[in-house]
C-alpha cells in the first residue's frame, strides 16, 4: 500500500505564513509602544529620569548579535533594533542629535541614519565646539563627535570637564566588524545621565606637566589608551577601564615618567564588543 504525502508547499501558502509573521511583528511593535506609554507614566510619578540608557543600549545589542543566525545580513538586523530602540527613546523625549560634519557631512549622515533612523532631527554644525555649545543648550539632546577627530578641533574633550557640561555617554558603532556600514567610531555626547550609564571604560581629559612622546607605552602598560591628543596643549583624552582608580592610573604613569597635572573624568562608554573575536 503507497504512503499518502502531503502536498508540497506553494508560493500561495509561503506568502500567507510571511504575512502572518509580519502582522506579528506589527503587532509587537504596537505592544511595545504600549508599554513604553505605561513607563512614561511610571518615570513621571518617580519624578521623571533620562530617556537614555546607553548601558542597557549597548547589553541590547549584544545578546542581539549574540542570537543572529539566518540568512538576514546582521547590519539589516542591527539598523532594525537601532532605529526601533532610537524611536522608542524619542517617542519618551523628543531628542535632536547634533553633528559635527568638519570631516564631511555624507557619512556622518550615515552614521547618524543608522543608528538613530530618520524620525530623529539631524542638525550638523561646523565643528565639535558647536556641538557641544547645542547639546549644553538643550534640554535633552545628543552630540555625534568623530572619536578621531581633526587636529583643527584642538583639545576639544577639555570642555566636557566642567561638573554641568555634557559628557560622552557612548561609543558607536556598539558592535565592531570589518565592512560595517556605519563604521566610523563615534562619540555620543549629552547632558549627564545620573544612572543607566555603561562605565566598562571611563574617559579622562588630562593634562600633562610637559608632553611625552612615550605616552602610549606608558599607558598600554597600566590598561589605558590614548585615544586623542593635543601636544601643544599638553592635553589628552584617555580611555582607563572602569575599574581603575585615577590614583592608581596617576601612579602608574609617574612609573614610566609621565607626571599628569590635571585629570578630570568627561564620560564613560560600554566595552568595546568586536563581532570577528566573539563569533
Amino acid at each position: 500500500m503507497l504512503e499518502r504525502r502531503p502536498n508540497p508547499e506553494t508560493l500561495a501558502d509561503l506568502r500567507d505564513e510571511i504575512d502572518r509573521i509580519d502582522a506579528c511583528l506589527h503587532e509587537m511593535l504596537m505592544q511595545r509602544g504600549e508599554i513604553i506609554d505605561r513607563l512614561i507614566a511610571v518615570k513621571a510619578r518617580a519624578g521623571g529620569s533620562s530617556a537614555f540608557r546607553p548601558g542597557r543600549e549597548a547589553d541590547m545589542m549584544r545578546r542581539l548579535v549574540e542570537r543572529h543566525k539566518g540568512i538576514l545580513p546582521l547590519d539589516t538586523v542591527e539598523s532594525i533594533w537601532r532605529i526601533i530602540i532610537s524611536t522608542f527613546t524619542f517617542v519618551q523625549a523628543n531628542y535632536s542629535v547634533h553633528a559635527d560634519i568638519s570631516g564631511g557631512d555624507a557619512q556622518m549622515r550615515d552614521c547618524c541614519r543608522f543608528h538613530f533612523g530618520f524620525t530623529v532631527p539631524y542638525v550638523t554644525h561646523a565643528d565639535v565646539a558647536d556641538v557641544v555649545a547645542a547639546v549644553s543648550a538643550a534640554s535633552g539632546d545628543l552630540g555625534l563627535v568623530p572619536v578621531v577627530s581633526s587636529p583643527a578641533s584642538g583639545a576639544w574633550w577639555q570642555q566636557l570637564a566642567a561638573p554641568a557640561a555634557p559628557k560622552i555617554i557612548a561609543r558607536l558603532p556598539f558592535v565592531e566588524r570589518p565592512d560595517h556600514p556605519a563604521a566610523t567610531p563615534l562619540f555620543v555626547i549629552a547632558k549627564p545621565v545620573k544612572d543607566g550609564a555603561a562605565r566598562d571604560s571611563v574617559l579622562y581629559a588630562a593634562t600633562l606637566t610637559r608632553w611625552r612622546d612615550g605616552l602610549n607605552a606608558a599607558l598600554g602598560a597600566s590598561g589605558a589608551e590614548l585615544v586623542a591628543k593635543a601636544p601643544e596643549a599638553h592635553a589628552a583624552l584617555l580611555a582607563v577601564p572602569g575599574a581603575t582608580p585615577p590614583a592608581s592610573l596617576r601612579e602608574a604613569l609617574a612609573g614610566h615618567g609621565v607626571e599628569i597635572s590635571s585629570l578630570t573624568e568627561v564620560g564613560s562608554h560600554a566595552a568595546r564588543f568586536d563581532f570577528v573575536r566573539a563569533s
